[in-house]
């Protein structure tokens, strides 16, 4: 069985936590060691305890205590190449024997966990999501996703629970305070998943075993929490789904959410 607590997710920074009978994980470190360590102490889990720290890509909302944290705690880190050099600061706070290199595209295994980093369209030296398996249970985590692809829904199928983007509603964000620049990156093909795609994405893997969901990455400036779970809901109904064939939680930016058992 697997366990999985955002500890924090949006545009203000990202942190994840799961963990196994044998090994526990970090995804990110977008926020302060202290928000972080403090997260964890409030789920009953010492960050000394920590086994590795997966990194999905380099930008700051996701990396921003990586180093640090490293270093205090002596945590290996695991990132691609290209991320690995698209962070330079990070890189150089963190010990060698810490640093680890996977290939997108290719299973690695740490303890007892299986961990498949799967390409994904955003505007980073090498973006991945992970799928993560730990005997018959598997989950997923996708976001900072420009669009929805074929091969990124193959690689959703067979998972009982997702970390799912759903950063932003395509009216608010038109309306919100971003500069044009901004809003065009985020709309873009390369930039963040809106409200109505991962609702229409959920509907797509229902059939497949999906049984829960939090929502994640959401916008401070362009989305809500009730606006991003009721406009995925209305999705899901166009596909005659309800909350009854799955459940959905939204992720908070500022506290952990509450843990998910995948089995």
């Amino acid at each position: 069985m697997l366990k999985f607590c955002s500890l924090y997710s949006g545009s203000t920074g990202n942190s994840l936590f799961l963990e196994s009978e044998n090994t526990k994980l970090l995804v990110d470190a977008g926020v302060s060691a202290k928000k972080i360590v403090n997260a964890l102490t409030s789920i009953d889990i010492n960050i000394e305890d920590i086994d590795a720290i997966l990194v999905t890509h380099e930008h700051s909302d996701h990396v921003k205590s990586l180093g640090t944290i490293s270093n205090k705690f002596n945590i290996p880190v695991f990132a691609n190449i290209k991320t690995w050099n698209a962070m330079p600061e990070q890189k150089n706070k963190i010990s060698s024997q810490n640093q680890f290199h996977f290939n997108n595209q290719e299973i690695f295994e740490i303890k007892d966990l299986k961990i498949y980093p799967f390409n994904i369209p955003h505007d980073a030296a090498n973006p991945c999501g992970f799928n993560i398996y730990n005997k018959n249970s598997k989950l997923s985590i996708a976001t900072d996703l420009g669009h929805m692809t074929t091969q990124i829904l193959n690689n959703l199928e067979g998972s009982s629970f997702i970390m799912l983007e759903s950063n932003y509603e395509p009216e608010v964000l038109k309306c919100c305070s971003y500069p044009y620049y901004l809003k065009t990156r985020i709309a873009g093909p390369n930039g963040h998943l809106s409200n109505n795609l991962a609702g229409k994405t959920i509907a797509s893997l229902i059939n497949s075993g999906l049984k829960e969901v939090i929502l994640g990455h959401l916008s401070k400036e362009s989305n809500f929490p009730e606006l991003a779970h009721k406009t995925v809901l209305s999705e899901l109904n166009e596909y005659n789904y309800s909350e009854d064939h799955i459940k959905i939680q939204v992720a908070s930016r500022l506290e952990p959410s509450n843990f998910v058992e995948v089995c």
